[in-house]
């Protein structure tokens, strides 16, 4: 599959804070080709990148090994790139590729840091917006994400009704709840709390803040597994005896066995810190964590009134990231504004990261979805809208952390 790999220049661009930097260059990847009305837009989750599929020679360089959603989208997949012409742009303040805290401004010659404006959603959708423009794509077919990609996806229907014939947000909601508030605060303040952040200002070749980003992520990738995924995947066994604690320990940690969950833990948070700005991740859940869809109208239907297309919401049973509940409640949000709109549940017991590691249930409803919109033959709607203490759906939010 032939991918093509650049970055644009949008110039000056307004945040929705009011500040402005004097160029924005935005990295994108597409793939197929584009005849006028088969456009679809991919945004990418929080720590995601444009490259959604297939390879390229600097995936090793730019700490992106494999595609994110590989399983997905190419040939003959869920997202057929044969049919569709795909695109995914990295987000403002994100890392990889796209203008952020760790890029240079052309004003100081020195990196943004922690000067960087504030970014949003609303910020994402209208860099996209203009990349397209710059692309020369008036319009797409459909716009397909999942998680903080999802709320983006959301975005696209409130801001650009009319540059838009479908939706799927996946494992998304309208906004956060707070017990997520709760841990992403937590998750910053173990970046900020870092004697190496030095509020923002390291780069060079002083250190870096390694420890407070590793907890950061840890903490969001426990939000991202289920209780029972955990149960299964890690039990309460000790690690192999090669395995060694990443972080520094107390003196009685020798007594006690150095458990599985926690070096698998260590090491993803050891990948991830060598990849990914600890300023980027302040901003990006920031941006998520403040992401209101009813923000500027009477309720949520209100401000999707003027989409006049077609909604696929899915949504996973033991995902208490984003639950189905919420998921729920979002469709009726749009049914409410009279959008042809569709909740598919899926059994899992993944969690959150369900939508990215269950492409066999992820890719008929959605490949069905963009073909023939809600009356697509995989495409199932919930009979009865599913409640937060129905174990059978989405687990109450603090089983994971009570016996």
């Amino acid at each position: 599959m032939e991918v093509e790999r650049d970055t644009v220049s949008l110039g000056e661009f307004e945040f929705e804070c009011g500040r402005s930097i004097p160029e924005l260059e935005v990295a994108y990847e597409a793939y197929g080709e584009f005849t006028g009305d088969n456009a679809v837009l991919v945004c990418h989750a929080l720590t995601g990148s444009a490259h959604v599929a297939g390879r390229h020679p600097d995936d090793q360089t730019d700490g992106q090994a494999r595609a994110w959603w590989d399983d997905i989208v190419g040939p003959g997949k869920a997202v057929d790139t044969r049919e569709y012409y795909v695109l995914c742009a990295n987000v403002p303040g994100s890392c990889y590729g796209t203008t952020g805290p760790e890029s240079t401004n052309p004003e100081t010659g020195e990196p943004y840091g922690t000067d960087f404006p504030a970014v949003t959603v609303t910020d994402w959708t209208e860099a996209q917006r203009r990349l397209l423009d710059e692309l020369g794509i008036p319009h797409l077919h459909a716009v397909v994400g999942g998680s903080v990609g999802g709320m983006n996806v959301i975005e696209w229907a409130k801001q650009h009704p009319d540059h838009v014939e479908r939706i799927a947000p996946i494992a998304a909601a309208a906004r956060l709840d707070v017990q997520c508030l709760a841990m992403d605060a937590i998750a910053r303040r173990a970046i900020t709390t870092d004697d190496d952040w030095q509020r923002g200002d390291y780069y060079g070749d002083g250190p870096k803040p390694t420890d407070g980003l590793a907890l950061a992520r840890q903490i969001g990738h426990v939000m991202y597994l289920s209780k029972a995924s955990m149960e299964q995947k890690f039990g309460r066994r000790a690690a192999g005896r090669d395995a060694a604690r990443s972080f520094p320990t107390d003196p009685a940690a020798g007594f006690f066995p150095y458990r599985d969950v926690e070096s698998y833990l260590d090491y993803n948070a050891e990948s991830f810190v060598e990849r990914f700005d600890a300023n980027s991740y302040l901003y990006l859940t920031r941006a998520m964590d403040n992401y209101d869809l009813a923000a500027g109208f009477e309720s949520d239907e209100d401000a999707l009134a003027a989409f006049d297309g077609e909604a696929l919401v899915m949504s996973f049973t033991a995902d208490w990231h984003f639950t189905a509940s919420q998921a729920e409640e979002l469709a009726e949000a749009l049914r409410g504004a009279d959008v042809a709109a569709a909740h598919h549940l899926v059994e899992s017991d993944h969690g959150h990261d369900a939508f990215l590691v269950e492409p066999e249930s992820v890719g008929p409803p959605l490949s069905d979805f963009l073909a023939d919109g809600v009356e697509g033959t995989a495409v199932t709607d919930t009979d009865e809208p599913p409640e937060d203490d129905d174990p059978s759906f989405a687990p109450v939010h603090t089983s994971l952390f009570s016996d």
